[in-house]
């Protein structure tokens, strides 16, 4: 599904201390340049952004992209001795970017990835420009798919009661991970599902321990992207799918107008897995706000900019002479 990636170098593997643990994290496009982090969801690592990474990277080619796997999550151990709440996560957030890019940087957060960078802003952390691509702003409990966030609730919780081993094995149980799979995506395209469902099984369960797990669950459910939405000063673009169980439209386009700086691009037919499911839309979205005036790190102008997207998927803008150059794909 990401067939970019022949053009492009693979990513360099890297580490940083962060908090007393170290966190692994792949950067891809160039050694140095303007940075962009990239924050994964719950229950999932670094491979989950990848196929924006590479479009990025392919467009972008001066971006350094550095995609770390959170605490707890991948290739990254949970950090000594602290809760894994949304506030430790925005401290090492803080933490990874002051390690990573120090010189200024960009953010995207997808999911739950978008509470730790909301967290993170709240707390200080200062993006030159911020991203949140399915952005968790409705209450888990109040989306359009209610029940089933209270049947996962349920899920944990019985976890929680279990022996360690007894845990592992049922919240890495392969049928319960293939479920989720098959409720979140919403693409008819058969081979495009199986890669998902199969993304889903290689790296869903990749968690360092349970506990670690459950704290991370009680994060995710436990806030929205709204209450640190006074704190996105910066230029922001929101990337939502139009059929997101997570989060309705109408919570994304309240939250939109609660951030001033806010653009609201919006994935006709695509739920909570843009990601996967609409890769090149995301990552024309991202190049076209990078490279805006308006955002300023990339230092060359740009192309214009809207507010909600009413275009069909991967229809691109007219005109512009981005860093990139006019013309350029995305993915």
């Amino acid at each position: 599904m990401t067939s970019a990636a022949s053009t492009i170098r693979e990513p360099a593997p890297g580490a940083v201390p962060t908090l007393g643990a170290d966190t692994r994290y792949w950067c891809y496009g160039a050694d140095e340049g303007p940075a962009l982090i990239l924050v994964h969801g719950f229950r999932g690592d670094h491979h989950g952004l990848e196929g924006i990474a590479r479009g990025l990277a392919e467009g972008l080619p001066e971006l350094r992209i550095l995609v770390p796997d959170l605490p707890g999550f991948g290739a990254s151990p949970a950090i000594p001795g602290r809760v894994h709440s949304i506030e430790l996560y925005g401290e090492w957030l803080r933490a990874f970017a002051a390690e990573t890019a120090p010189g200024g940087f960009a953010v995207l957060g997808h999911s739950f990835g978008s509470l730790v960078v909301g967290a993170a802003i709240a707390g200080g952390l200062a993006p030159e420009r911020l991203i949140l691509v399915n952005p968790i702003s409705a209450p888990a409990l109040a989306g359009p798919k209610a029940a089933l966030t209270r049947l996962a609730v349920g899920y944990y919780r019985a976890a929680e009661l279990l022996p360690e081993g007894a845990a592992r094995a049922l919240l890495g149980n392969p049928v319960i991970v293939r479920v989720m799979s098959e409720v979140m995506a919403k693409t008819r395209d058969p081979e495009l599902r199986n890669w998902i469902h199969a993304q889903h099984a290689a790296y869903f369960s990749r968690f360092s321990d349970p506990s670690t797990l459950l704290q991370a669950f009680r994060a995710s459910v436990s806030h929205t992207v709204s209450e640190f939405a006074p704190a996105f000063t910066m230029p922001t673009l929101l990337i939502a799918g139009e059929r997101d169980d997570i989060t309705p439209l109408a919570r994304q386009l309240e939250l939109q107008r609660r951030v001033p700086a806010a653009l609201l691009r919006i994935v006709p037919g695509t739920g909570h897995l843009v990601h996967y499911e609409a890769v090149a839309d995301a990552v024309a979205f991202a190049r076209e706000f990078l490279t805006s005036p308006r955002a300023g790190v990339l230092r060359e102008a740009g192309t214009g900019e809207r507010g909600v997207a009413d275009r069909d998927p991967g229809e691109q803008e007219a005109g512009g002479s981005g860093l990139a150059g006019p013309g350029r794909g995305a993915a």
